[in-house]
């Protein structure tokens, strides 16, 4: 059945939107049940007995379907029979449909009339109550008026609105009608009846046969159908007929009370709330009678007392319009994404300008590559502000635990691997010399960079971090990205990434190196594991309910911190010896030091500034080598004569112990500076040679 709301025309009254305005017929019917229910029925029972409602129940006439096939049984066999003038079989049938039906049939009567005069020929009726004992009088001009059950005799169709229903079957040619739901001021009860028509073939004469049923304990139903499901005793022809505020609220029926107008409730939907805090249910009574002075103009209390209220965004349900969701200091953001954007454009700026002078010895002793990959992984971290800048989701928290994760694994990897390159070649103790070209630290950079980026992938694929809700000291909710196993793994697998690291920076606290690069790099290792332990320790222990702006804040001072810092470690010395004029010379404290290919960053070393003089560097080479081969010798000779009981040595010689003067030229002769370049021992120890 098409709602009563559906049928009707909308109208908006200034900002309240209301979806339709009930039409007269519905209105007025409302308006009728209303009056009687408040007794205020003075001036209405006065002029008439019976108040007629002109409004189709079908549901309240099937509810006594097996009555009314009574009734058309009767008809039928008066009909077939022609025994309509006998009064002792009326009489019996009329005992019989008060006594044989339901405790709601509450009188039944058949009455004979003569078709000629439209007099009462013969008149049997019987009922619970004395009231409804209404009998015509022999003045039938009162008939059609005064009585609800009685049928227009004149009329070829008598039995036609607004009086009556149409038929609900078609079963027999004698089956009436219900009437349409009246109030019977004497027996002040709603009631229904079921009128049934018998033509005699013998007489001219007709018969009526009528039943009233109680539909007093039926309730009247505005809410809509889905909200009255379960509930058969409603009357439906007022569905959706109530004043809740659609947009806002919903209805809901209350059972039980009867014929009144208003028996429901109005509830907020979820997301609105009352402006009474102690009323958030509003009483349908009071709805209508607000509803009724709103459309006379009489009062606003319908909008101001009737009409939930918006909940504060974010608000699933509230009870008042206070906050439920944090605010987001937008300005602020805004001023530390725009920062952590400069970031991200300056290092890329750096990658180009380091590609641009790569040439220049203070980059390409510090391998350009390995530097543009560690200003790429900064410039990732970078990016993780504008990741977090809005309320986060799936999307926001993914490309969150990208930049957090991978661009700490590029950077860091970069820069571990030139200063593992360092502590291997500082810890080799032969004259081979090793050494790690570029390409093969490229090598064993690119599994680890593969393993972050499967378990990355991984973790999108299967398992893909949201944001979830979590409140501040406040109590208000904002959104974080969930911490699950995969966070934790991945965390502890950085930290001991982060571990190894710092042991391999301690092994080469001593190394020297070219523009001192390798302490520089050893000391921004230590700040980004500084930072990122203190930073755990902000948000666990100091601010472990900060809200979103102060987190956020937090991880710009993390990002600032840890990269920022990084970036000026590695990248500032070298710019500034640029910029000087200087970077393509050599630290002259670093040469001084004798700073070698071994222990340079990447294998270089110090180049010479100038081609060399060959054979002067063979004549110099030769000389060292003689130089050797003599201090071998001597050493040789040394050893032997020490504390050999077999060889005496000679009063006076080098290995002779007596005397301070002969034991001091003994140590004179063993320096080898004493040693000829030519490869021959002196001649104190030429002579002991010879005799041994």
């Amino acid at each position: 059945m098409t709602s009563l709301w559906e049928r009707q025309a909308p109208l908006k009254l200034n900002k309240l939107i209301l979806v339709a305005r009930p039409i007269n017929p519905f209105q007025a019917a409302l308006t009728l049940i209303h009056d009687i229910a408040t007794q205020n029925t003075g001036a209405l029972c006065s002029e008439q007995r019976f108040q007629l409602l002109p409004l189709a129940v079908a549901n309240a006439s099937l509810r006594f379907d097996a009555t009314r096939q009574k009734v058309d049984l009767i008809a039928t066999l008066l009909q077939d029979v022609g025994l309509i003038n006998r009064s002792t079989l009326l009489e019996a049938m009329v005992r019989n449909l008060l006594s044989q039906g339901s405790m709601s049939t509450l009188s039944a009567r058949i009455i004979v009339l003569n078709m000629t005069s439209n007099s009462v020929m013969l008149s049997k009726a019987q009922s619970r109550n004395v009231e409804l004992k209404q009998q015509p009088t022999e003045d039938s001009r009162f008939w059609p008026t005064q009585i609800p059950w009685m049928p227009r005799m004149t009329e070829s169709e008598p039995m036609q609105a607004p009086r009556f229903m149409p038929p609900v079957a078609t079963l027999s040619k004698h089956q009436g009608r219900w009437t349409v739901p009246y109030y019977s001021c004497g027996a002040q009860r709603w009631l229904m009846s079921y009128t049934a028509v018998v033509r005699s073939k013998t007489v001219n004469a007709r018969g009526l046969i009528s039943i009233d049923v109680d539909l007093s304990n039926l309730d009247v139903n505005q809410c809509e159908p889905n909200a009255t499901a379960g509930l058969p005793t409603l009357l439906t022809p007022f569905q959706g007929t109530h004043k809740c505020h659609r947009p806002t609220s919903t209805c809901e029926a209350i059972p039980g009370r009867g014929w009144v107008r208003g028996a429901y409730r109005c509830h907020c939907l979820p997301g609105y709330y009352s402006r009474k805090p102690l009323q958030p249910i509003f009483n349908g009574t009071l709805v209508e009678q607000a509803w009724e002075e709103l459309e006379e103009n009489r009062s606003n209390n319908y909008r101001h007392f009737y009409q939930c209220q918006r909940c504060a965004p974010g608000c699933s349900t509230c009870s008042g319009p206070e906050l439920c969701l944090a605010e987001y200091n937008w300005p602020f953001r805004i001023a530390l994404l725009t920062i952590s954007c400069a970031c991200v454009v300056s290092t890329l700026l750096l990658i180009c300008y380091v590609t641009q002078h790569r040439k220049l010895k203070v980059f390409k002793v510090a391998s350009p590559i390995f530097l543009s990959i560690t200003l790429l992984g900064c410039a990732i971290m970078y990016l993780e502000m504008a990741a977090i800048f809005p309320v986060l989701d799936m999307y926001s928290c993914i490309a969150t635990k990208w930049t957090r994760h991978l661009g700490f694994c590029v950077t860091y990897t970069a820069l571990l691997m030139k200063t593992w390159r360092v502590s291997l070649t500082y810890r080799v103790k032969s004259a081979h010399k090793v050494k790690l070209t570029d390409k093969q630290l490229l090598q064993w950079m690119f599994p680890i960079l593969l393993v972050m980026l499967i378990y990355l992938g991984t973790w999108t694929l299967s398992a893909a971090p949201i944001g979830e809700d979590i409140y501040d000291h406040s109590g208000l909710r904002f959104k974080q990205c969930t911490y699950n196993w995969w966070d934790h793994s991945l965390a502890i697998g950085e930290v001991l990434f982060l571990a190894w690291g710092i042991r391999v920076c301690y092994n080469v606290r001593n190394a020297e190196s070219l523009f001192n690069e390798a302490r520089l790099i050893t000391y921004a290792i230590y700040n980004i594991a500084a930072v990122n332990i203190a930073m755990v320790a902000f948000h666990l222990l100091i601010f472990p309910r900060a809200g979103p702006d102060i987190k956020y804040l937090l991880g710009f001072v993390r990002t600032q911190l840890g990269t920022t810092t990084t970036v000026a470690l590695v990248f500032g010395p070298k710019i500034f010896r640029v910029l000087r004029g200087q970077g393509d010379q050599y630290d002259s404290r670093a040469r001084a030091r004798g700073v070698t290919a071994s222990f340079s960053l990447n294998g270089i070393g110090l180049v010479p500034e100038e081609p060399p003089d060959l054979y002067q560097e063979n004549e110099e080479l030769k000389e060292e080598v003689q130089k050797l081969a003599a201090q071998i010798e001597f050493m040789r000779i040394v050893h032997m004569e020490i504390n050999n009981r077999h060889l005496k040595p000679k009063p006076g010689g080098y290995f002779s112990g007596g005397g301070n003067k002969g034991g001091g030229g003994a140590h004179r002769s063993a320096e080898p500076s004493d040693v000829s370049t030519s490869g021959q021992a002196t001649d104190g120890g030429g002579g002991g040679a010879e005799r041994l």
